[in-house]
């Protein structure tokens, strides 16, 4: 899509970031107050993988802070191109704190309201290889709200968690259209939004996309469960 459209690699990270910032701006305002701690939902950690879908997540964590959240970022595995380098300087100029290891559960239950998983996208098979299983095995055992970005990580493309080990977030936030394995996403209390609000009609037909409508000037939408 990034040549045959027109569109960069960092034009889309960028809007795809923007689109998940947006959705948690939605579902969990500043201004709301946790139902577990009783405090304003702000402290947010978010959990970086090494490709395309940590990258968004890098993005997202800038622009939290300019929607007035407090995100921490935790980088198990950097990546070392360029594009992920300016990323990771831009979030360094906010003053965007990096955490070294990844804490106990209880740890991170205390320290954050809420956990963005930018882990795994939709290129991901096989088994979860360190450092991140490590991180995926305890993000399980938390009692925060998980934000899965496009594909709660650990899950197959199509067949989802088939092997039982990926995250089962809270929230799913899925990127330019629902990916296949989204038909696994149900259950109680859980909320599924689409982002990235640039398809141009020809790629969506091609691709035979169900787009969802965007309201007024909105970057993400939230749509039924299952999609």
């Amino acid at each position: 899509m990034s040549s045959r459209y027109g569109f960069s690699i960092d034009q889309l990270m960028e809007l795809a970031g923007l689109s998940v910032a947006a959705a948690i701006g939605q579902q969990f305002p500043v201004d709301t107050t946790s139902s577990r701690t009783d405090e304003a939902v702000k402290r947010v950690l978010v959990v970086v993988g090494a490709g395309n879908n940590g990258g968004d997540a890098l993005v997202a964590a800038r622009h939290l802070v300019h929607f007035g959240y407090s995100p921490s970022i935790l980088y198990p595995k950097r990546n070392a191109k360029p594009l992920f380098q300016g990323l990771v300087t831009q979030c360094e100029q906010l003053e965007i704190p990096f955490v070294d290891d990844m804490p106990n559960s209880s740890a991170v239950d205390a320290a954050y309201d809420l956990i963005l998983d930018g882990i795994f996208g939709f290129g991901f098979t096989g088994s979860i290889r360190s450092p991140f299983d490590r991180v995926v095995e305890t993000l399980r055992e938390c009692r925060s709200p998980i934000v899965s970005i496009d594909i709660p990580s650990g899950w197959h493309v199509e067949n989802g968690n088939e092997d039982g080990v990926g995250l089962e977030p809270q929230m799913l936030i899925s990127l330019t259209a629902p990916k296949t394995c989204a038909k696994y996403f149900t259950g109680p209390g859980k909320t599924h939004y689409v982002g990235g609000r640039f398809v141009p009609k020809s790629l969506a037909k091609e691709f035979n996309l169900e787009l969802p409508n965007y309201p007024g000037v909105e970057q993400c939408v939230k749509v039924p469960i299952p999609y």
